[in-house]
């Protein structure tokens, strides 16, 4: 077969011969390295990231999860949830092994091997390389707003992982042997297994009512997984209690007003409702014109989680992936349950090789030619010209720059408030609320926590940085160009330079 491998890509079971591919082949195929590009060139922004790196750190050099609270002031020493603490000492690893630009290639990855694993599943399945290539731009588009290193990356990759699994339609032994480890693994780096509960048990209800239709089939696999995910929620060193934890998380953040816990309609959620909307308008038009093509699982599957993305936007990245092979599905063109596998062979420089080359190299050189940027929202700035100052102690910063701080400063550092909404009771955020709006007053603040220095944005945090202005007991050593401003103690109280 010398002569056609230059020019076929495989003769498939119906005899006609598959043309080489063509410029739009090779465009699909370089599809995965713009997205990986894209992704590269974003700026780091989640400011929970740095608590959980400096938790990883911890975690590795004791070789176990942390179990008691090190970080938030009035806590330390409490009983402390072990939520993602996979995720954490794995991402401080890559971090201490090669800096803030090994983990974003790493993370970025991550978060796109969700999409890629379904995504190579369905072309095993016989999907076109334009369906796969079209299915992946739709569904990054609606889940790019997202993409920064955090731990939630892991759960796009094992999703992706879990829907492959159910699209190769391996048998069923296989299926289960490699699932359980999968959804215990998922739990560890990033509670949301119970996207995996739904996922398989939507798999299993409707292959088991075929079942008992024409008792053909019996679905051991999706309901095996079903119960394994159940199991795998409780599989954490928080066993039973991560129910209770991801209770008090959910409400916390709701009370916070995190716009990831809120509906795609607030306002604050306006910018990231439009590429969701975009995906879903396409994908409902080519339903409707290919209504036939979807597999019923699949369906339901992508819009229990975009409903669930329309109550709270966090779900986005879960319901994007969900998407890839309805998409590829609909554009491929054969039927819902084709069985047609793809190529055993294919020329000597097909696509799909190239896209594995475009992957590598974008990953290599783009770090390089495009080092790692932080986003201006993170007080990096402010909590460097804080560290000259040489302090020890309490560190009052607004909870979103509790984070950065944690990973600047720990041990020296402590925090009043950070990002973990399930740390601090609900009175205490009721406090840090009074504090914003002025019904706190400073002497309250400094009593509380007698503070070393404090970190704030003069604007979201007026009254209290009004008061630290006209205090003679504290002075302003910095302000950046965002209104982040930085007090320090006055080393003598005396009349106030002018």
């Amino acid at each position: 077969m010398s002569g056609p491998i230059e020019t076929m890509d495989a003769v498939p079971a119906t005899g006609r011969p598959r043309r080489a591919p063509g410029w739009s082949g090779w465009l699909a195929a370089l599809v995965p390295a713009g997205m990986l590009a894209v992704l590269l060139l974003r700026s780091v922004w989640d400011v929970d990231i740095f608590w959980q790196l400096k938790l990883g750190e911890i975690i590795l050099a004791h070789g176990a999860p942390v179990t008691r609270e090190p970080f938030a002031a009035l806590h330390l020493g409490e009983p402390l949830p072990a939520v993602g603490w996979l995720a954490q000492a794995s991402m401080a690893f890559v971090r201490s092994v090669g800096g803030w630009d090994l983990l974003r290639v790493y993370d970025a990855l991550c978060w796109l091997g969700g999409f890629w694993a379904v995504a190579a599943a369905c072309r095993l399945r016989g999907a076109s390389r334009h369906a796969v290539a079209a299915a992946l731009v739709l569904a990054f588009v609606a889940a790019v707003p997202t993409a920064s290193i955090r731990p939630q990356s892991y759960a796009s990759l094992c999703f992706g992982i879990l829907l492959a699994l159910q699209r190769l339609n391996l048998r069923p032994a296989v299926t289960i042997a490699l699932g359980v480890p999968l959804l215990v693994l998922w739990q560890n780096l990033h509670p949301s297994v119970s996207v995996a509960v739904l996922a398989l048990g939507i798999q299993a209800g409707i292959e088991g009512l075929a079942w008992l239709r024409d008792r053909q089939a019996f679905p051991l696999a999706p309901a095996v997984l079903t119960l394994a995910a159940i199991g795998a929620m409780f599989a954490t060193p928080d066993g039973l209690s991560i129910l209770a934890i991801s209770a008090a998380n959910a409400e916390m953040s709701l009370a916070i007003g995190a716009s990831e816990w809120r509906p795609l309609w607030i306002e604050g959620n306006w910018a990231n409702a439009l590429p969701v909307l975009f995906t879903a308008l396409v994908s409902a038009a080519l339903f409707l014109r290919h209504r036939r093509r979807f597999r019923t699982s699949e369906l339901l599957l992508a819009l229990a989680l975009l409903a669930m993305t329309a109550m709270a936007y966090r779900f986005v990245l879960f319901w994007a992936v969900a998407m890839v092979p309805l998409i590829a599905r609909s554009l491929t063109g054969a039927g819902p349950e084709e069985q047609a596998p793809m190529p055993t062979w294919a020329p000597k420089w097909a696509p799909k090789w190239g896209a594995v080359v475009a992957v590598a190299l974008v990953a290599l050189i783009l770090p390089l030619a495009a080092p790692t940027r932080f986003a201006p929202t993170l007080p990096l700035g402010a909590i460097a010209h804080l560290k000259r100052q040489n302090l020890r102690g309490t560190i009052y910063a607004d909870f979103p720059y509790g984070g950065p701080v944690i990973d600047a400063g720990w041990p020296a550092w402590r925090v009043a408030y950070d990002g973990r909404y399930y740390r601090y009771p609900r009175e205490e955020w009721r406090y840090n609320g009074g504090i914003e709006n002025g019904y706190v007053p400073l002497v309250d603040v400094i009593a509380k926590w007698h503070p070393a220095a404090f970190l704030i944005q003069e604007e979201h945090n007026a009254p209290l940085d009004g008061e630290l202005a006209r205090s003679r007991r504290w002075q302003r050593i910095y302000r950046g160009p965002d209104g982040v401003v930085v007090y320090v103690p006055r080393k003598r109280w005396g009349p106030r330079k002018r």
